[in-house]
């Protein structure tokens, strides 16, 4: 059951001391949606192509030639790369930057390093380079890919163990001081004691 706002919501979406922005709305949990709605249509499109992509696989599985011979085979494989690279650098910038957009970017690049390990696999059965590319699959793209889902299955978990290796900038240790000292309660200078009347 989500859990309802409280008083101390708006404080906890505050800034931290280290002037990090929090990742997820005020008084919300983080399995709650963040932003509007998805529009109904959305559901029933993607169910009816779910439906259509199981007689169009079985189609292909008795169609479709074990060999085939095709052109700008070379190309297909670098611009993939390229698009690849491309969505690590994205979800590293994102993971440093603590944005908003480090879910979705994560979920684009788990899922091509993922189809990269199935498809070098696949492509290189029979030849010399399945080693490698096993190898290859097995300790570079699985578990970079198996870290990417992590990030989709609990965003807020790796952001804190991401930031326990960033070492503060000075500006954000001498924010963590301010913060420190404005929660600090202030000493109340002892009133100084009255001289005795004589006698």
């Amino acid at each position: 059951m989500p859990i309802a706002p409280t008083s101390a919501a708006a404080q906890a979406r505050s800034d931290s001391g280290l002037g990090l922005r929090s990742l997820t709305r005020a008084g919300y949990n983080v399995g709650m949606p963040a932003g509007p709605p998805v529009a109904r249509w959305v559901a029933p499109l993607l169910a009816l192509v779910a439906i259509f992509l199981v007689p169009w696989t079985l189609w292909l599985t008795f169609t479709l030639p074990s060999r085939h011979i095709t052109d700008h085979y070379d190309l297909a494989w670098v611009g993939f790369d390229i698009a690849l690279a491309t969505a690590v650098a994205a979800t590293a910038w994102a993971a440093v930057q603590r944005s908003q957009w480090l879910v979705a970017l994560a979920a684009v690049t788990g899922t091509m390093l993922v189809c990269d390990a199935w498809f070098d696999i696949v492509t290189s059965h029979g030849t010399g380079d399945i080693v490698e590319a096993a190898l290859e699959a097995v300790f570079g793209e699985l578990p970079l890919a198996a870290i990417c889902g992590y990030v989709v299955y609990d965003v807020e978990r790796f952001q804190a163990a991401f930031d326990r290796f960033r070492r503060p900038t000075p500006a954000a240790r001498r924010a963590a001081l301010r913060a420190m000292q404005a929660d600090a309660p202030a000493e109340q200078p002892e009133a100084p004691a009255r001289p005795g009347r004589p006698e």
